[in-house]
Formats: C-alpha cells, structure tokens, sequence
C-alpha cells in the first residue's frame, strides 16, 4: 500500500504540532519561572526537573510499544487532552486558593508522562506524510518550529508571569492543545496500518524486547542509535552547566543568562531554517557529520573562552549545529527503521534524552566542582571529537546516509 503523501494532511498535521508546543512551551517556562521567583532554591529546581524528565524516562518504552501497536493519531490527541486536562485542574485549584508548589510538582509529572507518550507516536508519524525524498525536509521544518518555541517561549513567559497571575497562563496551553486536537481530528487524514495479529497478541515487555532484539539484529539503526547516545551524554554540560559557566567567568548578571539563552536558540533556528531551504548534502551521513564536528569543537572552547562575546559566538555556533546533526540522523533512523518498530526507536532516543538532563546535574554538577567547569568542557569536549571523527569515518553509517527506503505504509 502507499505512504500517504497528502500535502493537506502534511501541512494540517504540522501546525498542530506547532499550536501544541507553542501552549506546552510557554506554559514550561512560565512554571519554572515560577518556581524560581517563589523558592529562589537549586534544590525546588532540581526536584521540578526530576518530575518532568523522570516520567518521561519511565514511559518511554511502554510508549513507543504503544506507538507501534496502536492508533498514533489517536495517542497524540490523547496525550493532548490528558496535558490539558490535567493543567485545567491546577488552574482550578489556583484559582480556589491552593496555590501549594506540590501541585505544581504533580502537574510536571503529568505533563511528563504526556510528552513521553506523544513523543514517539510524533516522530512515527512524521516519516508517513512525505515522499522518501522529501522526508529531510519535513524533519527540519520540525525542528524550526522547536527551535523558534525555544526561542520565543522563554521571553514571552518571562513578560506574561510579570502582568498576570500563572491560573491564566494556562488558559493559553489548553486553548492551544483544545486547537490542536480540533485540526488533528478534522483536518489530517492518516490511512490506518495494517494490524500484525501475531504482535497483537505479545506482552508489553515482550513486545519491549522485540523492539531491543530488533535495534541488536539490525547494524544500522543500532551503530546510528549508539552514536546518538553516546553524544547526548557527552552533551548534557552544555545544556546544564553552560550557564554556570558564564556566572562564573563573566558575573552573575541576568542579561548574560538570557543573552546565552537566546544566542543557543537563534543559533538552533537558523540551523533548522538552513536545513528547510537546503536540505542538506546528498549523504545525509556527512551532513550530520560536519554538525557533529562542529559541536564537539564548540564545546571544547568553552572551556577555554576567557571573552563573553566570543563565548555568545560558541553558543550561536553550537546551537546551528544541533539540527545540522540531530535532522539528519533521525532521518536515517526514519529510513532504515522497519515501521512496525518505529515507535520503540524513537522512544530509546527519547529514554536517552530525558536522561541526559538529570545525569548532567547528578555527575557532571560535582565533577564540575572538582576539577573545575573549564577542564570539563574541554575534555567533554575532546571525547567529543573523537567520537564525531569515528561516526564521520564509519562506512556502514555513511552507506545508509543514501539510502532511501521503498514506500511502505506506515501510519
């Protein structure tokens, strides 16, 4: 049967995405804003970050089983609605009086739980609304979209919690996820799969194993997951510590905070922009190899920068690099995954991703404080490089950056 390839469906089911993550952005960044504001605490922030990326870790394999088993359309509605409803009730409750930062904790588990189960059924999706070759391309006008949320979500959260209490922020995420759910059930048209009565039938965790005996069996998606991993881990000091960084070489100043925050994000977008109107080399394996090197060079000087604005220059660098490696990558993983596993795929990167963060704070928070944030960059930094080098030299990796797959029906 044919991918379906309706551009209507394609265009529908994007800015869906967007309206949902502009409403979760904005509300994310409205809430730790506000934890900070009222606690001002490392530790009340460090345990906000555990509720939302720890639901996220734990989901993430029954999600992508889920994915792979079920109506993907329908996960994404669900999670949608879940989220919604679930801050609806905290905004009621704000709105009774009981404003107690426990339920603030209670709602980031929840949406964590969301986003771990939405996440995977998105990214199995996305690989049926375009024609192999136009599979790049949809991935990087995701990843703009992200990038412009990142963007634009922090200072416009930061000016909203100024003028109006938090309760009618959150009339913002559910008018938006109430928009989304309406557009993915009226607008975009996905044809259903055809159900493998043999998988039907196998547990959860059977089904898990499948998935894990499927990424060993398969030399590709496993060397490409691997890398992936491995990177993401190595990367967590930039997206933990980069900002104690700065404090500690350049003073604690505010506008220093925001200005690397924004440097990273016009960095990712115009990444993600290059990419829509590009579309990257014709090996997708050297596309993610030249943004690999890039990061990993960029994190190495870091560590060694003593000038605030040649330090904005890396965190601009680094942030164009990101979708330069992370597009194409999740495209060869797209291309050479068999659908019927896509969604425990993606949820393996998304396991790794929502564990990168807290590892960051747990191990490299006090390396940090041994052996100092400058020496961790560069030697991250290092490991880094010689990682990218080996995932630029791998032949395997560099065959499949070619590849297209035959039109399968995957949705």
């Amino acid at each position: 049967m044919p991918t379906v390839k309706s551009n209507r469906s394609t265009v529908f089911f994007l800015v869906s995405q967007i309206i949902s993550l502009f409403g979760s952005s904005l509300v994310q960044c409205s809430i730790s804003w506000q934890i900070t504001l009222e606690t001002q605490s490392g530790t009340m922030m460090t345990i906000a970050l555990i509720c939302g990326f720890l639901p996220m870790f734990l989901v993430a394999p029954f999600a992508g089983v889920w994915a792979d088993r079920y109506n993907r359309k329908r996960l994404i509605i669900f999670s949608d609605a879940m989220i919604a409803i679930a801050t609806l009730g905290l905004g009621a409750a704000f709105w009774l009086g009981y404003r107690d930062i426990k339920l603030i904790f209670a709602i980031m588990v929840i949406r964590g739980l969301g986003q771990g189960i939405q996440s995977p059924a998105v990214g199995s999706v996305l690989p049926s609304l375009a024609a192999p070759e136009q599979l790049m391309r949809l991935n990087s006008i995701n990843s703009a979209a992200q990038s412009a949320m990142m963007l634009v979500s922090p200072a416009l959260a930061a000016a909203l919690i100024s003028v109006a209490p938090l309760e009618y922020i959150f009339l913002i995420d559910i008018a938006t996820a109430v928009v989304a759910i309406v557009i993915l059930t009226a607008f975009v048209k996905l044809k259903p799969r055809e159900k493998d009565a043999v998988a039907e039938k196998v547990s959860y965790f059977g089904d898990i194993k499948l998935g894990l005996k499927y990424l060993a069996g398969n030399k590709i998606v496993k060397l490409i997951s691997i890398f992936s991993i491995v990177i993401n881990l190595l990367s967590a000091p930039i997206a933990v510590l980069y900002a104690l960084q700065v404090t500690r070489l350049f003073g604690a100043d505010a506008w220093r905070l925001g200005v690397a925050d924004t440097a990273f994000a016009v960095g990712m977008l115009a990444g993600g922009l290059l990419l829509t109107a590009w579309g990257g080399l014709k090996n997708k394996h050297s596309t993610a190899s030249i943004g690999i090197i890039v990061v990993s060079v960029g994190t190495l000087f870091l560590g060694v920068v003593v000038s605030f604005p040649l330090f904005i220059a890396m965190m601009v660098l680094i942030g164009f690099a990101m979708p330069v490696t992370n597009t194409p990558s999740i495209t060869m993983l797209q291309e050479n995954t068999d659908p019927e596993y896509m969604g425990r795929m993606f949820s393996l990167l998304n396991m790794v991703s929502s564990l990168a963060m807290p590892l960051g704070l747990v191990v490299f928070g006090p390396l940090a404080d041994v052996i100092g944030l400058g020496l961790l960059f560069v030697l991250t930094g290092g490991a880094m490089i010689v990682l990218s080098l080996a995932f630029a030299l791998n032949k395997t990796i560099h065959a499949a950056g070619v590849m297209v797959k035959k039109e399968k029906n995957i949705v």
